[in-house]
């Protein structure tokens, strides 16, 4: 089944702007017959009549309800929507938890409190019966996905006739809102994409991605910029920095108010940090072994280089810490451990659990990949940020479609969704073969099953202090399965690694900044990480243990640098050596280039 896509969705509303009706039919229940035969699975045999969506769904997954189950949701349906008419019979507004119609405008008018009402209503009884589906736990989160993109597409709040707030605002600006939400929406027509942010506000190099360095070498693949100290001492052992090559390496180094980078020079080391090339065209047949050989393994060897220092601080955030963690191994494999420490931020080395990405990742989807892109070819920016857009498609998607399109108003500026928006293409080989080996197979994690450069990797060889974050509401990398690499790194050391779990998502928890105290943290002391007792072997047993902490999780990761980062030592005078020379400031012309 191909998951839906809320890019589309949103481009379909764009052409059905004057028929408000289109999306009523999503709404349109089953009757009282739920199917020619009464006792039959809903899905299985549904009467000509019905038009709900959820049947075709079960149709391509050849699945059903239960009738009883069926039965019974249909009852609580029933019941509701029975009360649901006669308040509004009886004039008594609804009351509407939900925050697209936390606005006055939908209580204000009563036709909007029942449009708005009947909704949630229908929508709860769409995803009650996707939980009710008779099908394994991955096939139940499919469906589940799909209904929930439906759902969320159907909104009332998507639509002018159907939205009090935009027909307001039209009035009060005498249409120039409507006019103005037009020229939006052609715009982003144009560019391919919604617009989040006001991308005029930011420029790589200008007010994102400032922390003074250089780049002092590269290659194909990335160039490596060595960040200039802003203290006159600081500790011998250098940090290398992996960040994710599906997305541009300044997440890291924002504004210097949420700069992590900027962060970690202060607290007192020498950072370098891979700036991974936009893929074009001549990049198509680039595969993994190249970004764990010549990206973190050659950028490790320039640093060890230039610094003089036998180890270095590897880093790696998300997919980069997977390219970290399998450049570690393998050069275990091949006898060196050039790694004072690894520093895992959301990363999966274990992909039991993949979270909602589950959905995005099946035999059938990876070989259709395949088929069209491992023998060469780009995965274009766009595609993937279509897939991480359709996992939060009511704050990504409908959002902006409601504030720039039918209100007219340009959205505000904010350096994280300008980062978000600024997408980068992947090699089809290296991207084929992380879906099947990693999210498919899940073959990382069984020592000798997979080689990589030549040699088998096994990540329990790697011999180095290790500080894994997870963060709490993580829907890419759910923080038990970023916990799970504690049992694959250093598996007879019990008090060589660290975890620390961070509030908030994937990137909100990460980019909790030191100086603003918001947000909290859990650490746990017993279990093994810093008394040499036996640690826990999962992340219930991990967090029944932990206590919360107020602030942010980056002194915590500071802490640890220090512990294993060696003496102090005079800060280098100026960036590279005479082999590396800088050869223009950063961030770099790499990070600049654009997949659209």
């Amino acid at each position: 089944m191909n998951m839906p896509d809320p890019q589309a969705f949103a481009a379909t509303w764009m052409t059905q702007l004057t028929d408000p009706s289109a999306w009523q039919g999503w709404l349109k229940l089953p009757g009282a017959n739920f199917g020619a035969n009464p006792g039959a699975h809903f899905g299985a045999n549904v009467g000509t009549g019905a038009a709900h969506p959820l049947a075709g769904i079960l149709k391509d997954f050849k699945v059903g309800i239960d009738p009883a189950r069926l039965d019974a949701l249909r009852q609580d349906y029933l019941q509701k929507a029975g009360k649901l008419w006669q308040d509004f019979m009886m004039a008594k507004t609804p009351e509407l938890h939900d925050r697209r119609f936390s606005g006055s405008e939908w209580t204000a008018n009563p036709f909007s409190a029942f449009s708005a009402a009947s909704y949630l209503l229908n929508a709860d009884f769409m995803l009650a019966l996707a939980d009710a589906v008779e099908a394994p736990p991955r096939e139940r989160q499919k469906i589940r996905f799909a209904v929930q993109q439906m759902v969320d597409a159907m909104s009332p709040a998507n639509f002018l006739a159907t939205n009090p707030e935009a027909q307001k605002k039209m009035l009060e600006t005498k249409g120039e809102s409507l006019t103005q939400g037009l020229q939006n929406m052609l715009a982003d027509m144009q560019k391919g994409r919604i617009s989040q942010s006001d991308e005029s506000a930011f420029e790589v190099g200008r007010n994102v991605a400032t922390t003074p360095g250089e780049v002092v070498y590269e290659n194909e693949l990335f160039q490596l910029i060595q960040y200039r100290p802003s203290t006159p001492q600081v500790r011998e052992v250098p940090l290398l920095m992996i960040p994710p090559c599906i997305n541009k390496f300044y997440i890291l180094d924002l504004q210097p108010e949420n700069s992590v980078v900027r962060y970690v020079v202060e607290q007192g080391n020498t950072v370098f940090m891979v700036s991974w090339r936009n893929p074009d065209p001549s990049m198509g047949a680039l595969t993994w072994d190249d970004y764990v050989e010549r990206g973190a393994i050659e950028a490790l060897d320039v640093v060890r280089a230039i610094s003089g220092q036998p180890k270095v601080h590897m880093f790696g955030f998300c997919v980069g810490g997977t390219i970290a963690a399998t450049a570690l191994s393998v050069l275990a494999a091949r006898g060196q451990q050039p790694a004072a420490s690894l520093s895992l931020l959301t990363t999966l080395l274990d992909f039991s659990d993949t979270g909602v990405l589950e959905v995005f990742v099946d035999e059938a989807q990876v070989a259709m990949r395949e088929q069209n892109l491992v023998k060469g070819g780009i995965m274009p920016g766009r595609d993937l940020a279509t897939t991480f857009s359709a996992l939060r498609p009511n704050d990504l998607v409908w959002n902006y479609v409601q504030q720039n399109y039918l209100k007219g108003k340009t959205p505000p500026a904010f350096d994280l969704l300008y980062w978000n928006a600024d997408s980068t293409n992947l090699p089809g080989p290296m991207f084929c073969w992380y879906l099947r080996n990693t999210y498919l197979e899940n073959k990382l994690k069984q020592p000798g099953q997979l080689t990589v450069c030549g040699v088998p990797v096994d990540l329990g060889r790697i011999d180095c202090p290790v500080f894994i974050y997870g963060s709490k509401e993580d829907h890419i990398v759910p923080w038990p399965a970023a916990f799970a690499s504690m049992n694959l790194l250093n598996p007879k050391k019990a008090k060589a690694n660290r975890f620390v779990l961070g509030a908030s998502g994937h990137i909100a928890g990460v980019i909790n900044p030191a100086s603003k105290g918001k947000r909290s943290y859990w650490v746990n002391g017993k279990g093994g990480e810093k008394n040499g007792r036996a640690r826990a072997r999962t992340a219930q047993e991990w967090f029944a243990g932990a206590t919360e902490h107020k602030g942010s999780w980056w002194p915590e990761w500071a802490r640890f640098l220090a512990e294993n980062g060696g003496k102090e030592v005079p800060a280098p005078s100026q960036a590279g050596n005479e082999q590396y020379r800088p050869s223009e400031p950063a961030p770099g012309r790499y990070v600049k280039a654009r997949a659209d």
